[in-house]
């Protein structure tokens, strides 16, 4: 799977000490006067750079959208708001001086009408649910392949129920139930357990050692595991290795 395929990808963080976030809106073309009626107006909040560019060239070819503005701190996002008059705001969950979930807060208040996806390199449920009933209309994990970007705001923005896009929140794994690892942890969970390096995951996966080092973090906290060790014991103790095995015979 193509993915946003970022080195800081996997861990939001404040933009204090960022080498790739930066602070400041950034308009874009002029609107007066050139605003087709069927084009979507889009505001990008993100604080890094390689994700708004990553956006950026998504929607390029869709003719429906059109990006009014990019924000990249929090505080910013309702004055820029009020400033574009956008249709439809992608979000990110974490920011610096407000985050996303403040910010979607006060958006609400200021227009309930105004759509809103939350963009994130979390896939837990917890995060995920927090953004549903703070009223996002979608949620979007950063794995999601770059082509699908402007089919999922389409659907956001047609009336569609609350969805997940990007990495599926995948259902329990093992006999606790406590481990809900996404697909894409899995596969890398069964790789570790075959005793496959983090350069030979990536080769095998078409991905960067990066996003292999995202998946690890996050399949550690999960499974509440510190080493690559402690993770192939537990793929073999709950059947992770057997099943995928099972299920690619």
């Amino acid at each position: 799977m193509l993915e946003f395929d970022i080195p800081w990808m996997g861990h939001e963080r404040s933009a204090k000490g960022s080498d790739d976030s930066f602070a400041g809106d950034v308009p874009l073309a002029p609107q007066k006067g050139l605003r087709r009626l069927d084009t979507s107006r889009v505001l990008v909040a993100d604080d890094h750079r390689l994700m708004l560019a990553a956006v950026r060239r998504a929607l390029a070819d869709a003719e429906d959208f059109e990006i009014v503005s990019e924000v990249s701190v929090g505080s910013r996002v309702l004055p820029v708001v009020r400033e574009t008059n956008p249709d439809v705001v992608l979000l990110d969950m974490r920011m610096p001086e407000l985050d996303g979930l403040t910010c979607l807060a006060r958006l609400r208040k200021h227009d309930p009408t105004i759509a809103v996806v939350i963009l994130s390199s979390y896939n837990d449920e917890a995060s995920i649910e927090a953004a549903r009933e703070a009223g996002a209309l979608g949620y979007i994990v950063k794995t999601i392949e770059p082509v699908n970007l402007p089919a999922v705001l389409r659907s956001a923005l047609s009336g569609q129920p609350f969805a997940v896009w990007g990495e599926e929140v995948a259902q329990s794994v093992g006999s606790t139930g406590t481990a809900a690892l996404s697909e894409r942890e899995t596969v890398v969970l069964e790789a570790v357990a075959r005793g496959l390096s983090n350069r030979e995951i990536a080769r095998e996966l078409w991905i960067s050692e990066q996003t292999v080092k995202f998946h690890l973090r996050n399949l550690y906290r999960k499974l509440g595991v510190s080493s690559r060790t402690e993770a192939a014991r537990y793929a073999y103790g709950s059947g992770v290795v057997a099943a995928l095995t099972a299920d690619s015979a």
